[in-house]
């Protein structure tokens, strides 16, 4: 029977049970070794004092594995786009504001080991042990889990993704304050609307002071005029 008692794991502290328990709330997934975790919530400034590994290390490994996680979410969701429309809309993603967020929505603060004597940015350190976070996620459960925890579990409950995409893409939006602030009149002409029998087709143009400039086509007015609306802002250097 002797034998048998290493397969137990032994029995866990208060902090580390509510560590535990904050894990599977924010990432949906039951941690294995908790002490990696332990370690992406302990800041430098108190590190050093108690003798433990800050999180720095796990940092850096958290921000190339988010990096390539956003990547091939945004790869597979605009098949259609360059590298640069790709590479502006991941770096709003994993921006320090949008990081600082999703920090801030999980309360990590709560349970962040840091020197509460010295006068710091606590938002700044929640995006930092967030993404150190994401880092012993990658070494306790591997990049499928990572993977599965950012795309059907962060970004849903954690950051509206939407608004952070629509913010950067809603072309018609930019386009409309850049003619308003040039003081010139703007028009989405449609040039084309024909019904395919499953979807209708529209193409439309953008007209600035009388003058055509970008087109786009698409299966809504709105779609189209999105798509025109870039083509215009690529043309006039504003993209």
């Amino acid at each position: 029977m002797l034998a048998l008692f290493p397969l137990f794991s032994k029995k866990k502290s208060k902090e580390e049970l509510n560590l535990h328990r904050f894990i599977v709330k924010s990432f949906g997934y039951h941690p294995k070794d908790i002490q990696l975790f332990k370690r992406a919530l302990t800041h430098k400034s108190i590190a050093h004092n108690s003798g433990q590994l800050s999180n720095e290390r796990l940092e850096f490994l958290g921000d190339a594995i988010l990096d390539a996680v956003i990547a091939e979410m945004l790869f597979q969701k605009y098949p259609n786009e360059d590298e640069g429309y790709l590479t502006k809309i991941k770096s709003k993603i994993v921006s320090r504001r949008t990081l600082s967020m999703i920090g801030e929505a999980m309360n990590i603060r709560a349970l962040l080991l840091y020197n509460k004597g010295r006068s710091m940015k606590l938002e700044t350190i929640e995006g930092n042990a967030f993404e150190a976070l994401i880092g012993a996620l990658y070494l306790d459960g591997g990049y499928a889990t990572v993977k599965a925890s950012i795309n059907n579990h962060i970004l849903l409950k954690y950051a509206d993704l939407n608004q952070i995409l629509q913010e950067e893409i809603d072309f018609k939006s930019k386009l409309f304050i850049w003619s308003q602030k040039n003081r010139l009149p703007i028009e989405f002409e449609v040039l084309k609307e024909e019904n395919k029998g499953v979807q209708w087709e529209y193409l439309i143009c953008v007209v600035i002071n009388g003058q055509e400039y970008g087109r786009g086509a698409g299966s809504s007015k709105k779609n189209a005029e999105q798509e025109a609306a870039k083509e215009t802002l690529q043309l006039i250097g504003e993209v």
